[in-house]
This record gives C-alpha cells, structure tokens and sequence, in this order.
C-alpha cells in the first residue's frame, strides 16, 4: 500500500510536466509563472527547457524568452502581493517559524540573495526572498523586475545553451542534483563569492565620500 502511494507520488510531478512538455513555449511560459510564486516546482522550468531544447521541439532562444518572461510575472505577483499584506502573507505562505530566519538573511544580504537565489539553477526558496523584497519596502518595482529578469534571462540561457549542447547529460544532472553535489557545491561558492564582492565594492563606492558627485559640481 505504501509502495503503491509512493509510486503514485513520483508520477505526478512527470505527468504534469508531460503536460506542460506539450504546450510547448506557451507551457513553459505557464509553469515559469507558477515556480516564482509560492507554489513549488522544483526546477520544473530548467528541466523543461533542457526536455524542448534536447528534444528540439522549441529554439533555446525561444524558451529563455518565455521561461524569462513567465518568471518575471510570477515575481510580480509574489512581490505586489508580499507589498500589500506585509509580514502576514509571509507568515501565512512560509510558515511563521520559517520567515524570521529567511527575513534575517534577506536583510543582510538583500540585493546578493535576490541575485542568487533568482541566477542559480538549484532547488531555493527563491518565492519567499521575492515576497521578502515586497514587504521590506526597500525595492521599487522597477528595480525588483530589473534584478529578476537579467537574472531569470542569465539562468535560463545557460541552462538552454548547455541543453543544446549536450542534451540528455544535463537533463540527467537536473533530475538527480544530489549525484553531483561537489559540482554544484563548487560553483555555488564561485556565484556566492562573486555576489558577495559586487555588493561590497557597491557599499564602499555608497559609503566612500570621494566616489560621490560634488553638490557644488558641473
């Protein structure tokens, strides 16, 4: 009987993907929109574009436009949503023992956890940091749906590129990550350290007198 229901389980996430699968772009448009919302997917949209690419059912051009776009609506969603509730839409999507912690590291990082959380092609919470970023109010939206689309578009294109590369190969890492978790471990720690300097140097050029345009200037 257990068997049976966990059997029944695996099947869902492939079935649904199946459908997606067969919409084509106008189904990885759908599913790019659900994975920025609370909703988890986890990595439908990369595995997606990995099946189409592979498969040479769509362009990869193509499916970075439509992953990206659905991506960016989704985020707006979650953000203006996370803006008008405040803290209790996260309360109630996250869990109230989760959105501390997740609130904590948001406010220190901020901008470099939007941008990893968002760039890198692993399994994140990444819905959570862009309700973070609307109920924080330290984000316009135009500087929200800036950050998440170069960062949605860098994302998908590599997944894409790599997908019509070397097709199934990559499929087969984004189904089962845990096998190759030295690989991902190491360029985790490359994004985070790059992530981590951009925003350092950008607080010295803030904080730093000098670099700053004189009142009194031309």
């Amino acid at each position: 009987m257990l068997s049976s229901s966990l059997q029944a389980a695996r099947r869902r996430p492939r079935s649904a993907l199946t459908i997606f699968r067969h919409l084509g772009a106008a189904g990885l448009f759908a599913l790019a929109i659900l994975d920025s919302t609370p909703l988890p997917t986890f990595g439908g949209p990369d595995i997606l574009i990995v099946i189409l690419v592979a498969t040479r059912h769509t362009p990869w051009w193509e499916c970075v436009a439509a992953a990206t776009a659905g991506s960016m609506i989704g985020a707006y969603f979650t953000f203006h949503l996370a803006r008008r509730a405040g803290r209790a839409y996260l309360d109630s999507k996250f869990g109230r023992g989760k959105v501390p912690k997740l609130l904590a590291i948001f406010h220190r990082w901020e901008t470099g956890v939007l941008v990893a959380s968002t760039a890198i092609p692993f399994p994140t919470p990444t819905s959570v940091f862009f309700a973070a970023a609307g109920a924080s109010n330290t984000f316009s939206t135009k500087k929200y749906l800036t950050i998440v689309g170069m960062s949605r578009a860098a994302r998908y294109s590599a997944v894409a590129i790599l997908g019509d590369l070397y097709g199934r190969h990559v499929l087969r890492i984004l189904r089962h990550p845990t096998q190759y978790w030295g690989w991902f471990a190491l360029l985790l720690g490359i994004i985070v350290a790059l992530v981590a300097g951009g925003v350092l140097v950008n607080r010295r050029l803030e904080t730093n007198p000098s670099t700053q345009p004189s009142a009194l200037g031309t």
